[in-house]
């Protein structure tokens, strides 16, 4: 058989035929909408006479300024069912109201009813983007939505249905209503009230009429979505700080876990709150939430490429109808995460703030926090941290003058400690009880050099959670340092160093230095004061492995810490090297803390219950090995 071929007529018949096909279906298309539009030109006594004999099931009411079409609602009312109204209302367009007040500026979008922009008017991004104010919402990183369920099975989802809003002022406070309306009667309405000087709105959401229409029976499904937008200039340190928090069950707080893909799913929440490092978004209900699906992601995968967003959040909400309605009283927070201004509120939103858990918390709150507010209040913030950093240390100067004065002790006993060793070598537990002996003769108490150590570890710690989270050092600048809430760079690297990152911070240079020079100083003494046993590790040579590797790592971990932690350290070693020099030439006689000991060893003792509990022990341990030994 031949093969069938086009040639170049056929093809070119082919495509007239199929341009006459699109002219008529063009012409045709045009001509049905043309006598829809004819349909439609209706006048307002018709609509009347419409309302009076439609059925009951199908709306036909028009708004007050405009002629509604009514078969353009008949079409609506296959998708959207009664809500069909709202679509037919002059705010059915893309279209926005503002309320504004001293401290932020909200846009509410007709589009679904919710926040599309929230900007902070007190507080700029960081320093490279000067001028350009924090936006917490914006360009559609945010959504709120209802997912409704209606009795003829349609699921409706608020955020692509208009709302109707109507803007009044009762006194100072700006007062929105959103109204999601079903008819002049029925809707869902989401109300907003802002007063002045405040960054909490409230928020109430409730239905008028709709349980003809919505299945009253199933929750409504709330759904909140985030992606949070890097304000900070270095994006991992305030990626660390960024989290999911919510307060639940009474009055307990607890957070959703960092990382990729985390959930949580806690019961009677009162407040979720998405967290920045420095900025917050937290929703507030007065009506516990019966239970909630929280969602975290990190966005931040490469340092270099992600740099626009930190965290994806989502929570998932069911809401119960109560008699057929929603009725629900909440606010929204759009503001700094700053402790004072969180704890004005009185909702327990400062509990957000990381200050770290039992005596480390109470140390912040109830020391630092007051403190250093009180100094800030005065002066700047870089010399704020230097006086607050002296302050801290004399305070502190009495532990430490206990802890060299221990070591000290100890320094003078440790021939006779060494000697006690060496002649019972072969016996630790003679050994033991000989040199506990010596320390009760004495008057030395081992333990004493390691107390009041363990006393300033809750308050370091402490530093390491008050500096990151005081709001205070935000664009604060000292000496080099333009912002004393971020590190403090002189110098960009050319290449990215694992660990260590692409710069070079000053602070962190200091603080390494301050810190070799003071281990330096004290390595001898401290190794000298504990007594070698028997199996356990030579202390002078941990000691000086300890010398190189303190300063590595505070050069390495604080290189892009914020750099008023790494002042505080820095000023902390500074104080601690001359608080000890003073100590060691006044204060610190080692003849005469000889002398003393000698003398004491000569005075008789009376054991304490905790010494004579010790020996009896010891005695008992030492006739017990002997016992055995015999049986051998």
């Amino acid at each position: 058989m031949e093969e069938k071929k086009f040639d170049f007529n056929t093809i070119i018949g082919f495509g007239l035929i199929f341009i006459i096909i699109l002219w008529m279906m063009y012409n045709g298309q045009k001509t049905s909408q043309n006598e829809q539009l004819e349909k439609a030109r209706i006048t307002k006594d018709s609509i009347q006479k419409a309302k009076q004999t439609a059925p009951k099931n199908e709306v036909v009411i028009a708004s007050d300024s405009t002629v509604t079409d009514s078969a353009k609602i008949k079409q609506l009312q296959g998708t959207l069912g009664s809500f069909a109204y709202s679509s037919t209302l002059p705010s059915a367009k893309e279209n926005f109201t503002t309320l504004e007040n001293e401290f932020v500026r909200l846009k509410i979008a007709n589009k679904g009813g919710y926040v599309v922009e929230a900007i902070l008017k007190k507080f700029e991004k960081f320093k490279k983007n000067s001028g350009q104010l924090v936006e917490l919402i914006k360009d559609n990183n945010s959504s709120f939505n209802l997912q409704l369920q209606t009795k003829d099975n349609r699921v409706l989802n608020t955020k692509d249905l208009f709302f109707e809003p109507t803007l009044t002022k009762v006194g100072e406070n700006q007062i929105l209503s959103m109204k999601l309306k079903a008819g002049v009667n029925e809707y869902l309405e989401y109300k907003y009230v802002l007063a002045p000087n405040k960054y909490l709105v409230d928020f109430d959401i409730q239905t008028r009429g709709l349980n003809t229409i919505l299945d009253t029976s199933k929750s409504i499904d709330l759904q909140w979505d985030l992606k949070s937008y890097r304000n900070e200039r270095s994006i991992s340190y305030e990626n660390r700080y960024a989290e999911i928090y919510f307060e639940y069950e009474d009055e307990k707080i607890d957070y959703v876990a960092q990382g990729n893909d985390k959930e949580e799913n806690p019961e009677k929440a009162t407040f979720i709150a998405y967290k920045q490092h420095f900025f917050t978004s937290i929703l507030l209900t007065k009506t516990p939430f019966e239970n909630a699906k929280l969602y975290s992601n990190d966005l931040v995968k490469d340092e270099k490429k992600d740099t626009i967003f930190t965290k994806q959040y989502k929570a998932t909400i069911p809401l119960a109808f109560t008699n057929g309605e929603l009725d629900y009283k909440m606010n929204w927070y759009y503001g700094p995460t700053d402790y004072n201004t969180l704890k004005n509120y009185d909702r327990n939103l400062e509990k957000i703030v990381p200050l770290g858990w039992g005596v480390f918390g109470w140390i912040n709150k109830f020391i630092f926090i007051p403190l250093f507010g009180f100094l800030s209040s005065f002066m700047g913030l870089g010399i704020a941290i230097i006086i607050f950093t002296i302050l801290i240390k004399i305070a502190m100067s009495p532990i430490t003058f206990k802890s060299f004065l221990s070591q000290a002790k100890m320094k003078v006993l440790r021939p006779e400690i060494t000697e006690i060793g060496e002649k019972f070598k072969k016996d630790p537990m003679k050994k033991q009880q000989e040199t506990m002996k010596l320390y009760n003769k004495a008057g030395v108490n081992p333990m004493a050099g390691c107390i009041p150590a363990l006393i300033q570890i809750p308050f370091m710690y402490a530093s390491f959670q008050f500096f990151p989270s005081a709001f205070e050092l935000r664009q604060k600048g000292f000496l080099w340092a333009d912002d004393l809430s971020s590190f403090d760079e002189i110098f960009k690297l050319p290449i990215h160093i694992p660990l260590y990152g692409d710069h070079v911070s000053l602070f962190p240079i200091l603080a390494a230095i301050a810190i070799f020079f003071y281990m330096k100083m004290t390595s001898g003494d401290q190794a000298m004061a504990q007594p070698q046993q028997d199996g356990m590790p030579d202390m002078a040579k941990i000691m000086k492995v300890m010398i190189y590797v303190s300063p590595v790592m505070m050069l390495i971990f604080f290189n892009s810490y914020g750099s008023g932690l790494s002042l505080y350290n820095f000023i902390s070693n500074l104080i601690t090297i001359g608080i000890m020099l003073v100590i060691k030439k006044y204060f610190i006689d080692s003849e005469k803390i000889h002398a003393q000991i000698q003398e004491n060893k000569s005075k008789p003792k009376t054991e304490s219950k905790f010494q004579k509990k010790m020996r009896e022990m010891m005695e008992q341990a030492e006739a017990q090995k002997k016992a055995q030994q015999k049986k051998k």
